[in-house]
C-alpha cells in the first residue's frame, strides 16, 4: 500500500483515482502531477516501485498544500471572517450557507431537522410567559 502525505493509497484504485484521495488533490492537479512525475494514469496503485511512489511523494509534497496544513488553512481563513464580522464570516458562525444559496426552502445539510414554528393562541402565550417560579428550600 503506497503512502503519500500520511494517506494510504488504495490499492486496487487506478493512479488517477487514488491520488484524488489526498485532501488538496483533485483531478484537474492529479494530470500535472502525473504529467510531471511520467507515470501512467491507469496503472494501479499496486503495480507502483518505492522509486515511483517517493517520486509522487516529492512532487506532492513541493508543489501542493495537501492534508493538515490545508486543513490548518481553511481554519484560519474562516476564523478571520468571523473575527472581522464580515458577511460571510456572520454566515458561518450561524451556520447558514455562505454563498447566496436560498434558505427559505432548502439548506437542510446546513440548518439541519426541519422545526415547526408555529403561531400561539393568545391563552397560550400567556400561560408561557406568566409561569411562576418556585423556588426549592
Amino acid at each position: 500500500m503506497a503512502r503519500i502525505a500520511g494517506v494510504d493509497l488504495p490499492n486496487e484504485k487506478r493512479l488517477d483515482i487514488a491520488l484524488t484521495y489526498l485532501y488538496g488533490i483533485g483531478r484537474s492537479n492529479v494530470k500535472s502531477v502525473l504529467k510531471e512525475a511520467n507515470i501512467d494514469a491507469a496503472r494501479r496503485v499496486s503495480t507502483l516501485t518505492d522509486e515511483e511512489v517517493n517520486k509522487l511523494a516529492k512532487i506532492v509534497e513541493k508543489g501542493y498544500v495537501v492534508e493538515g496544513d490545508l486543513r490548518q488553512q481553511v481554519s484560519n481563513s474562516i476564523k478571520r471572517l468571523i473575527e472581522i464580522r464580515s458577511y460571510r464570516g456572520i454566515r458561518h458562525a450561524r451556520k447558514l450557507p455562505a454563498r447566496g444559496q436560498r434558505t427559505r426552502s432548502n439548506a437542510r445539510t446546513k440548518r439541519g431537522k426541519r422545526a415547526t414554528v408555529g403561531a400561539l393562541k393568545k391563552d397560550d402565550r400567556v400561560k408561557q410567559t406568566d409561569k411562576p417560579t418556585e423556588e426549592k428550600k
